[in-house]
């Protein structure tokens, strides 16, 4: 789950995070002197990307500020945060992000991380050693006495609740494919030329998405079935999300052209 080495004792972990580094397994003989500190560009480390996971617990209040759709392979929910590869339009050059916009918990817990062993029975909190805002003389140590402060049992909890919260996705994802309503689309951005004539369109993006028609049409005995399922509610905020792709596309236009990104 990250490309955590393994040590002593440590079980041994494996695979890649997107936006981690190095994730080193927390503990206080390594990171005893290190903490939380104040930089610059807080979110620096997330404004080159352009999409994130997003859990389904989280699909009413991010669809007010951004398009949700699901990635081809695994269809995992990912919260689009700019209309072209490489560019995160909530990141102001500052790198702060935008007022009132919505902040993704994948987001939010960096630089800690879950990272499960091999048979996926054990997980073991991690740190990003590399993270920018992780150093010595920090403004909010990890360790406080020998013993986890209160700024890393909050990161801990959190990251609990994440866990609980992504493998609900993933039984949601699953109810969804079980109806067969996922279906690909495409969104285009119609430029506009000076005398007002309407230009040649630009694809922005190829995505998966929940098809409203295949949802209508589901018999009264399948629509109730997927209605017990409680699948409901998040099936609607992310419809209404996919209303969000107008303005991600001219939110991205104040910073760079629009181009291709499957």
């Amino acid at each position: 789950m990250t490309d955590a080495q393994n040590g002593a004792g440590e079980p041994e972990l494996s695979g890649k995070v997107m936006l981690y580094k190095n994730p080193k397994p927390l503990s206080l003989e390594a990171h005893s002197k290190l903490g939380l500190k104040n930089i610059e560009r807080p979110f620096g480390f997330v404004a080159d990307s352009h999409v994130v996971p997003l859990t389904v617990q989280e699909f009413g209040i991010a669809s007010s500020s951004l398009p949700i759709i699901f990635a081809p392979d695994k269809k995992t929910p990912l919260a689009v945060l700019g209309a072209r590869a490489g560019l995160n339009s909530f990141v102001d050059e500052k790198g702060f992000w935008e007022l009132d916009s919505y902040v993704p918990a994948f987001i939010r817990r960096y630089p800690f991380v879950f990272a499960a062993d091999e048979g996926n029975q054990n997980f073991v909190v991690c740190i990003d050693e590399q993270a920018d805002m992780i150093g010595e003389n920090p403004d909010l140590p990890l360790f406080v006495d020998g013993k986890p402060s209160d700024y890393a049992n909050n990161a801990m909890q959190f990251l609990q609740d994440f866990e609980r919260q992504r493998r609900a996705t993933e039984e949601w994802c699953d109810i969804i494919n079980k109806f067969d309503l996922f279906e690909e689309k495409s969104v285009t951005f119609t430029p506009q030329g000076e005398n007002g004539e309407a230009g040649e369109p630009i694809k922005i993006a190829d995505y998966v998405a929940i098809s409203e028609e295949k949802l209508n049409a589901l018999d009264d005995a399948k629509f109730l079935e997927l209605k017990n399922t409680g699948a409901l509610a998040a099936i609607y905020a992310h419809l209404v999300s996919l209303l969000q792709w107008q303005k991600m596309v001219q939110r991205s236009l104040r910073t760079a052209p629009p181009v291709a990104n499957a």
